[in-house]
């Protein structure tokens, strides 16, 4: 007689297999604060990944890769300067990447996604919190998936450090050194588990 592993049953419906991020039912964005008292929030709107859920869910592992150049802050001006060499430095380093190095379980249904982050060429480990939102058929015969994920990272550990004080504030900067990466990833079935 088998028994179902404790990490197997709190994550209702699973499948095995690989499956590719789905960009359109997909979001990857950040929040940073700025002048202290305002967040400002953005995305990126091209990303594209893999996820592979193993029969052991926790050797489950995920790439994915972020076209940096395609960051959205709803204002142009903005996004022009996010791209340059004082923050992304898009022309020299044109993707964000993401590859994970472990799964664990944190409390009943959540769990904790570590893997190395490289932003402008500078790669860092980072944990991030998982919730695995379902498993479900789609519309088209296909399977779906569904992740929200999210970390908090310290810009200036990727070389992300251009700033500026702000005048007449006592050692304010116009930007926080912290951004919160938020993910919330639907993903196809590639291919089920043999």
């Amino acid at each position: 007689m088998t028994t179902q592993s404790p990490v197997l049953s709190a994550i209702p419906g699973y499948v095995a297999g690989a499956w590719d991020i789905d960009p359109v039912h997909s979001e990857a964005s950040f929040v940073i604060r700025h002048m202290v008292v305002s967040k400002v929030r953005g995305r990126f709107d091209k990303f594209e990944g893999t996820i592979v859920t193993a029969e052991d869910p926790l050797r489950s592992s995920v790439e994915a890769t972020i076209d940096a150049g395609s960051i959205n802050t709803n204002q142009d001006q903005r996004d022009d300067h996010v791209r340059s060499a004082d923050f992304l430095d898009v022309e020299n380093h044109p993707a964000i990447t993401f590859r994970s190095t472990g799964l664990r379980p944190v409390g009943d249904d959540d769990f904790a996604l570590d893997g190395d982050l490289t932003i402008r060429g500078v790669t860092k480990p980072v944990t991030l919190d998982l919730e695995v939102n379902g498993f479900t058929p789609d519309a088209w015969g296909g399977t779906r998936v569904g992740f929200s994920a999210s970390t908090d990272i310290n810009r200036t550990d990727f070389g992300v450090s251009y700033n500026g004080p702000i005048p007449g504030a006592d050692s304010a900067m116009v930007l926080s050194d912290k951004v919160t990466l938020n993910l919330e990833i639907e993903a196809v079935l590639r291919q089920p588990a043999s």
